[in-house]
């Protein structure tokens, strides 16, 4: 359960954000979460609700959230590729042989702050 100290970490960004950008307030939260990340994104957005109760700048704030997919670039055929649900596999060439270049991380990727 992880999730609880990724959205306390989120939430202290949001406010480093908004006190450096002189915000009174921030209204939309745009987080990028890959297939691959490990978070758990019903648990993710619920314990962001319950957390930004008790931040200065995210009280009214709205979480939307973008699921990255699973990006590939084969190391047998140089291909880039997005990875379907359940196959690990280069669907150019069958390769097991890749690397993850994108689907693996969390990413702020905007606020919208007044």
């Amino acid at each position: 359960m992880h999730e609880l100290s990724i959205v306390e970490s989120l939430i202290d960004l949001c406010e480093e954000n908004a006190l450096a950008n002189n915000a009174k307030d921030i209204q939309e939260i745009y987080v990028n979460i890959g297939r691959l990340s490990g978070v758990e994104v019903d648990l993710f957005k619920r314990c962001f609700e319950t957390f930004k109760e008790n931040s200065q700048f995210c009280k009214n704030a709205k979480l939307l959230i973008e699921i990255a997919p699973l990006e590939i670039l084969c190391l047998k055929c140089d291909q880039k590729s997005i990875l379907k649900e359940n196959i690990f596999k280069c669907p150019h060439c069958s390769s097991l042989d890749y690397k993850i270049t994108q689907g693996e991380d969390l990413h702020l990727m905007r606020l919208v702050m007044q």
